[in-house]
């Protein structure tokens, strides 16, 4: 896959995906572009999930796809690519309309964990989905319409030696001056989605920053972006899908929402969605519960999710041995207390496939003394006791407002994904 193409038309999916909803949408939206049927989850399915098939499931702000070979049977096994489509921010909280001392600002909480100090004084925007009164689901951004205002060092000499913003009262985004009397977020908000104020019935808007995303550096070789954490592992399944054409086993991309929060939603890794739309997908093909425990138990979960590079300023926070680079390929995510879910199984396949993609590959293994963070590998193997491993590209300034990649790294795991999904 040509890199420079690959970094470009990844630039375009972040720019199209400011939340987790648009992610989920701009990913359906590509798939049915390109011959996949958009399921209803409340429609019969047996008449859509046949062998050959090429099917899509949007829930809230997930989306999963299935690519079944002609041959598909039901004890045919799965090749299933795990990510998830959110990104650390701020979510608007339901009184959304606030402000002091003439400014007018948004009232919201913190969504995850992001580097709370990479977001201030950047033009952010909300982004994310109205629900009006009667059920109606409307996509909305505002484009640049927020700022988090760090206080002046005139102001505070102690900035620069112990920056510890409280989350309650410093970050409050600022979006206009006036009467707080006479505002109306909401208002606003609704006038995007071509409605009146009275017709919103809820809301579930987060902030994204606005500023594209850019190749920079020498030769033009890095790449700064937000929400790279996860959307590179988003895209490029999305890419290796629609590249791949499996034949011995049925490729799944399950993008979820909420890992930055646990994963515990009904469109969550720890919820049922995987395991609902493998198991429909079994019955379709006229399988039973016997035949789908066949088949789990001869699929594979590639969960894919951004990683860690060694820093350039601070390698001593990495593992002295394992110290992987930007450029050189993803990583293979190993941890003994099973925050990742590789084991020696799913390291010989993930050689396999790299060696099949001609990509290269690295390690990655935490600090002893600095505890790793996890991924939606341990719920999806938990849940359905399928296979796992974890990988994912690797960056730096990871949960930072604007993350930072080689521009060749998320092309080489579109690579992998497409040899995952149709080994040889």
């Amino acid at each position: 896959m040509d890199a420079d193409a690959h970094i470009a038309d990844f630039g375009r999916f972040v720019t199209a995906s400011p939340s987790s909803y648009h992610a989920a949408a701009e990913v359906a939206r590509r798939l049915v572009d390109a011959g996949y049927l958009l399921l209803d989850e409340t429609a019969d399915w047996s008449g859509a999930v046949l062998p050959g098939a090429r099917v899509v499931v949007v829930r809230d702000g997930a989306v999963l796809a299935v690519a079944l070979p002609d041959s598909a049977s039901p004890v045919t096994p799965f090749r299933i690519l795990g990510a998830h489509t959110d990104s650390p921010g701020f979510k608007l909280k339901p009184k959304s309309t606030t402000g002091a001392n003439g400014w007018l600002q948004a009232a919201v909480e913190v969504y995850g964990g992001p580097i709370l100090a990479s977001w201030f004084d950047r033009e952010l925007e909300l982004a994310g989905r109205i629900v009006d009164m009667a059920g109606g689901e409307h996509l909305v951004r505002t484009g640049p319409f927020l700022r988090i205002p760090h206080l002046a060092i005139h102001l505070d000499r102690t900035t620069n030696s112990g920056f510890g913003p409280d989350p309650q009262r410093d970050l409050q985004p600022v979006f206009g001056v006036g009467d707080l009397a006479q505002a109306d977020l909401v208002a606003h908000l609704a006038g995007l989605a071509g409605l009146a104020p009275e017709q919103v019935g809820g809301y579930d808007l987060l902030t994204a920053d606005t500023q594209e995303p850019r190749r920079f550096g020498a030769d033009g070789a890095l790449y700064a972006s937000g929400r790279m954490d996860n959307l590179t592992s988003v895209h490029a399944g999305l890419v290796g899908l629609l590249a791949a054409r499996p034949t011995d086993s049925i490729a799944v991309l399950a993008a979820f929402d909420h890992e930055e929060v646990g994963s515990r939603s009904r469109s969550g890794a720890a919820g049922p969605l995987l395991a609902d739309v493998l198991k429909r997908v079994t019955a379709a093909l006229g399988g039973s519960t016997e035949d789908a425990a066949r088949a789990f138990a001869a699929s594979w979960c590639l969960s894919a999710d951004a990683g860690h590079a060694v820093h350039p300023n601070r390698g001593e926070v990495h593992d002295p041995v394992n110290r992987p680079r930007v450029g050189s390929g993803p990583l293979l995510k190993i941890n003994a207390q099973q925050r990742y879910t590789t084991d020696a199984h799913g390291a010989a396949l993930w050689a396999r496939t790299c060696a099949q993609a001609g990509v290269p590959t690295q390690e990655f293994v935490s600090n002893n003394a600095v505890p790793c963070g996890s991924t939606i590998g341990p719920d999806t193997a938990s849940r359905l006791g399928i296979r796992t491993l974890d990988v994912g590209t690797p960056l730096i300034s990871m949960h930072s407002a604007r993350e930072l990649c080689h521009v060749d790294d998320p092309g080489f795991l579109a690579d992998a994904s497409a040899a995952f999904f149709a080994p040889e």
